[in-house]
């Protein structure tokens, strides 16, 4: 092989695995720009919207899901749920939402059902006490339990001092909790599909 046909050889495996090598540069680059777009742990922890499915929460089932490193509830009441809480009105201490605990109320859940009239069944609250901040447990089933009245309508019950919540996270009267639980700012994609921390206004 005469000098020429070497040193075009020669150029030509040179090209190729600079080519190469930029191949996988450009690969690695790519993949450091699509993780930069993806919300990191710590974004997630300080606040970024979560997207829920609901579609495998039934009637009378709750679901848990974390957003700003606390718990969500979702929870999917039945049409007997719904009627309890008209009845509950004297029984609260604030009824009607108007003291705020840690979030601003959201004008969409200023109900007795606390949610979005569109899907008045799906309570979508953060399961924290506003006593001392503990989570409160889920005594959704009526009637009489132990460390609950009677007539106990369903709700939750905060074990740490007693204070109960009824199936809105309003608080009942004469508890230590001073205000009902927060309803964070949310939204429906779909029927099934809503995101948490964010609503028509922007991000919380």
């Amino acid at each position: 092989m005469s000098n020429e046909k070497q040193v075009d050889s020669g150029r030509r495996g040179l090209l190729v695995a600079t080519c190469a090598a930029g191949g996988v540069v450009g690969v690695s680059t790519a993949g450091v720009l699509v993780s930069t777009f993806q919300p990191s742990e710590r974004a997630k922890a300080a606040g970024a919207p979560v997207e829920v499915d609901i579609s495998d929460v039934k009637p009378g089932e709750m679901k848990v899901v974390e957003w700003r490193g606390k718990p969500v509830w979702i929870l999917r009441r039945t049409p007997e749920m719904l009627a309890t809480l008209e009845k509950d009105s004297a029984e609260l201490a604030d009824p009607n939402s108007e003291k705020v605990y840690q979030l601003p109320m959201p004008a969409y859940a200023q109900n007795p059902y606390r949610a979005r009239k569109e899907h008045k069944e799906v309570l979508v609250t953060v399961g924290i006490c506003s006593h001392l901040g503990c989570s409160p447990s889920s005594r959704l089933s009526s009637g009489p339990q132990p460390n609950l009245p009677d007539n106990w309508p369903g709700g939750f019950l905060c074990p740490c001092h007693g204070s109960t919540f009824d199936l809105s996270a309003r608080v009942f009267k004469n508890k230590p909790a001073p205000t009902n639980m927060d309803i964070p700012p949310y939204m429906y994609l779909s029927d099934n599909k809503l995101v948490i921390g964010k609503d028509e206004k922007g991000e919380a």
